[in-house]
């Protein structure tokens, strides 16, 4: 089989609370594509679908998951509870919320405010946090896989370079 068509089983798994998340959340499967990292999305509730989380964090690093990104908005406990079943890295990527007045500050909190041993990285709110949670995903990847190392060097050096040519124009 031609090794570039072979499909390769998902190291990174993109959680979402709602398929109106999918949005933001295409952020991160985005920087995953650009570094080519196999990837999937789930959609699941920690409040309207209980079992189902239960049963994807529970199962996810057997299945060979290696890292998990979680957006969700408002009450937003979806990583925190997807982090007390699983003994992966979970990022957590607060929404802002067409249906909450606080414009994700409310999932922000809710995320950030883990108790002691359920760990959860958190990211800024929204499009930036997606993008962020998939790089450090990426970073914590990079660390057994020189290639995925080489990679992110590289678009660091990028943004170095963008950011001089902006000041060039000056």
């Amino acid at each position: 089989m031609d090794k570039m068509k072979e499909k390769r089983e998902p190291l990174v798994s993109i959680v979402m609370g709602s398929d109106s998340d999918l949005p933001v959340m295409k952020e991160a499967a985005s920087i995953l594509e650009e570094f080519k990292v196999p990837h999937e999305l789930f959609l699941t509730s920690a409040h309207r679908s209980p079992e189902r989380t239960s049963l994807f964090a529970g199962e996810a690093a057997g299945r060979g998951i290696k890292v998990i990104i979680v957006g969700a908005g408002m009450a937003a406990h979806l990583a925190g509870v997807i982090a007390s079943q699983t003994p992966l890295p979970v990022i957590g990527v607060p929404l802002d919320s067409s249906a909450s007045p606080l414009h994700g500050f409310d999932a922000l909190i809710s995320t950030v405010q883990m108790p002691g041993g359920i760990p959860v990285a958190t990211m800024a709110i929204g499009g930036a946090g997606a993008k962020n949670a998939a790089l450090m995903a990426i970073r914590i990847l990079a660390l057994d896989d020189e290639g995925l190392r080489q990679k992110l060097d590289g678009y660091t050096r990028k943004m170095v370079e963008n950011i001089e040519g902006k000041q060039q124009k000056l």
